[in-house]
């Protein structure tokens, strides 16, 4: 449960001195901001996603997202912090108060969410631990916003969930138009990990019709993607999913996040076939797919 932090009042007695960043990420030092402990250092973000690296952290940092969007409201905000970040504390502003997201404490792959409603910009405030100010080290995160209409996961304060129940036939042809990846193969291995409570499927790709980073990796030497299991790579889901190694060839949809593939539909191939070509001679099905 987030603590609510009331320190608005001693926030606006702080100077805010902006910071030059690109559109998606920011390297600064915190010897911007001089010695001065009432100097605030401020960037404004542009983009979806991208990186944040606080370098020799002084006082604060405020980070306001502002993507140039002019449609698809982003209705959530993820962030991923490195694994060097320690002696700091990340709180969201709201409506005139700090809300603690994280602390020190957390593991290192955790990935924290909030909603980013309200009529303002999503904003984080870093605040450095008094006795490390301008110590040598980095703190840092990847973030990343999401629609609600994505293919992203269902998400909570804890880290990235994803639904184990099973896709209708609307939910399915509309996967394989929206999704991050949309792969067919076989289940190679499944292995769980039990403090994360994830799982972990290894799965060995006859193709690949599409994803939107590098998650799926063909192998060196291998021969057309349609001739062969010629791809590999490793899909996310919770461990309550009770997700076990299977027979048969599959239809891989899901999302990405943090350079990570998480689970959304995965029928088995040949059903997806006969609910495709149904909705296609309806003329229902959402977008083309090569089902050839």
């Amino acid at each position: 449960m987030l603590l609510n932090v009331t320190i608005w009042m001693y926030f606006l007695a702080l100077q805010l001195r902006c910071c030059a960043a690109d559109l998606c990420n920011w390297t600064g030092s915190g010897f911007a901001a001089g010695v001065d402990s009432r100097i605030v250092l401020q960037v404004r973000l542009r983009c979806t996603e991208g990186s944040v690296r606080w370098v020799y952290p002084g006082q604060a940092l405020r980070v306001v997202l502002e993507p140039n969007l002019s449609s698809a409201r982003r209705a959530t905000v993820c962030i991923k912090p490195s694994p060097s970040f320690r002696g700091a504390s990340v709180f969201i502003e709201r409506a005139g108060e700090l809300e603690l997201l994280l602390t020190d404490g957390w593991r290192t792959e955790q990935v924290f969410c909030f909603p980013a409603d309200g009529a303002h910009s999503p904003a984080l405030y870093l605040q450095a631990s008094p006795q490390r100010y301008w110590s040598r080290r980095t703190i840092g995160f990847r973030y990343e916003l999401l629609s609600n209409r994505s293919a992203a996961p269902n998400l909570d304060h804890s880290g990235l969930q994803t639904s184990c129940r099973p896709c209708n036939d609307k939910e399915l042809l509309m996967a394989v138009c929206s999704s991050d990846f949309v792969v067919r193969g076989y289940i190679k291995n499944v292995s769980h990990d039990s403090e994360r409570q994830t799982s972990l499927v290894e799965v060995s790709a006859v193709r690949v019709y599409w994803q939107r980073s590098g998650v799926f990796e063909q192998l060196e030497n291998a021969g057309s993607p349609q001739s062969g299991s010629s791809w590999r790579g490793q899909i996310h889901t919770l461990l309550r999913c009770h997700v076990k190694p299977g027979d048969g060839e599959f239809l891989f949809t899901g999302s990405e996040h943090f350079g990570e593939a998480w689970l959304g539909c995965a029928p088995r191939y040949k059903d997806f076939l006969s609910v495709y070509q149904t909705a296609r001679a309806a003329r229902q099905n959402s977008c083309d797919f090569p089902s050839e």
